[in-house]
C-alpha cells in the first residue's frame, strides 16, 4: 500500500509544535532522522483521535480498531476505548494500554493484550499522522488534539451506539405516570449487541445471569435532521413489529427513552459495565467499524 516513505524530520515537529492548527503538507520527501524526533511528535498533542472512517485497507490492528483516541507518554501507551467515562477516565487520557518504542519513522507498542507491533509512521499535515502496519496492509489516521481543546461532548454524541453497548444489560428505573398503556410498559430489561438487542420481562432486580430474553429483533439508533442534540431508537421485533423511541442520555449510566406513540417516558439503568481491556470479553468483543448513523427527518416530540 506505501509507496514513499515519509519520516519525520526537525523541521516538520518545530512546524507541529509552533503551529499547532497550520495545514502544512509534507510529501514526496524522504526525510530520515532520529527515534528521538519520532517520540517527540508522538507526544507533542495529548490526544490522537483514531478516524476510524479513513481507514485503509482490509485488515486491522486490533488495538487500533477498538480505541476511540491514544495517547503517547514517555513510553506508555494510553487508549480511550470506552464512552462511558470518556473524559473522566485516566483525566481525559482513558486506561494505561501497554508500552512503546519509538525508532526512524517507526513506533512499536507492546500491548498488553494484543501484544507486539511496529507500525510506520506517516506525516500528512501538521496535526494528522497515518500508521501504517506492514503486517496487515492497513493504514489507520490519527488527528492530534490538545485535552483542553478536545470535544469529548461530541464524540461522546456521535456514538451512542457504542455506549448503550457498554453494559450487559440496562434495568428499567422508571416509567412515567403519563401516557397510555403499551406493550413496552412490560420490558423491564433491554441488552445491545453490536448486531441485534434483546428485551426481557424479568421482575426489576432480577440478576443478570437469571435473566430469561423474552424477545430479541434488530436495532437503530438515528440521527436527526435539523437537531443535533437529539437521538432516536427504533426496536424492530422479529414478527412482531417495532417501536420507536426519542433517546435521551441523563448520564453514561443512565439513558431515557420517550415513546410518542403513548407519551410515556422511560429511564434504565446500565448493569455490567463492561472496561474493555480489562475483561477478556470486552477486549476481544468490543471493535469500532466504518459506518455513520443514518438520518431521520422527524421532529421532537418531548417538549419538557
Amino acid at each position: 500500500m506505501r509507496t514513499i516513505k515519509l519520516l519525520f524530520g526537525y523541521t516538520f515537529m518545530a512546524t507541529l509544535l509552533v503551529s499547532c492548527y497550520a495545514d502544512v503538507i509534507v510529501e514526496d520527501a524522504y526525510i530520515e532522522e532520529s527515534a528521538f524526533n519520532t517520540d517527540q511528535v508522538l507526544q507533542s498533542y495529548d490526544l490522537w483521535y483514531v478516524d476510524i472512517n479513513q481507514t485503509r485497507g482490509n485488515g486491522e490492528v486490533p488495538f487500533l480498531q477498538r480505541a476511540f483516541t491514544v495517547s503517547f507518554d514517555r513510553g506508555t501507551f494510553y487508549a480511550n476505548n470506552n464512552i462511558v467515562g470518556l473524559g473522566k477516565t485516566g483525566n481525559g487520557f482513558g486506561i494505561d494500554v501497554g508500552f512503546y518504542d519509538t525508532y526512524r519513522g517507526v513506533v512499536e507498542i507492546d500491548h498488553d493484550v494484543d501484544g507486539l507491533w511496529l507500525m510506520e509512521v506517516y506525516a500528512v499535515n501538521s496535526s494528522t499522522l497515518e500508521f501504517y502496519s506492514p503486517v496487515t496492509d492497513t493504514s489507520y489516521i490519527l488527528r492530534g488534539y490538545q485535552i483542553r481543546n478536545f470535544d469529548y461532548d461530541q464524540l461522546f454524541n456521535d456514538n451512542i451506539d457504542y455506549l448503550i453497548q457498554e453494559y450487559d444489560a440496562w434495568e428499567k428505573s422508571y416509567t412515567s405516570v403519563e401516557g397510555e398503556l403499551n406493550d413496552f410498559d412490560d420490558e423491564n430489561f433491554l441488552q445491545f449487541l453490536p448486531n441485534m438487542f434483546r428485551s426481557s420481562a424479568d421482575a426489576p432486580g432480577t440478576a443478570l445471569g437469571s435473566l430469561h430474553w423474552d424477545y430479541e429483533g434488530n436495532y437503530q439508533v438515528y440521527d436527526v435532521a435539523n437537531d443535533t442534540s437529539l437521538k432516536t431508537l427504533t426496536l424492530d421485533y422479529d414478527f412482531i413489529g417495532n417501536d420507536y423511541f426519542e433517546l435521551y442520555v441523563i448520564n453514561d449510566g443512565t439513558i431515557e427513552l420517550y415513546h410518542p406513540d403513548s407519551g410515556t417516558i422511560y429511564e434504565f439503568k446500565g448493569r455490567g459495565y463492561q472496561q474493555y481491556l480489562k475483561t477478556g470479553k470486552g477486549a476481544v468483543a468490543k471493535k469500532r467499524t466504518k459506518t455513520s448513523n443514518p438520518t431521520m427527518d422527524v421532529v421532537r416530540k418531548r417538549t419538557k
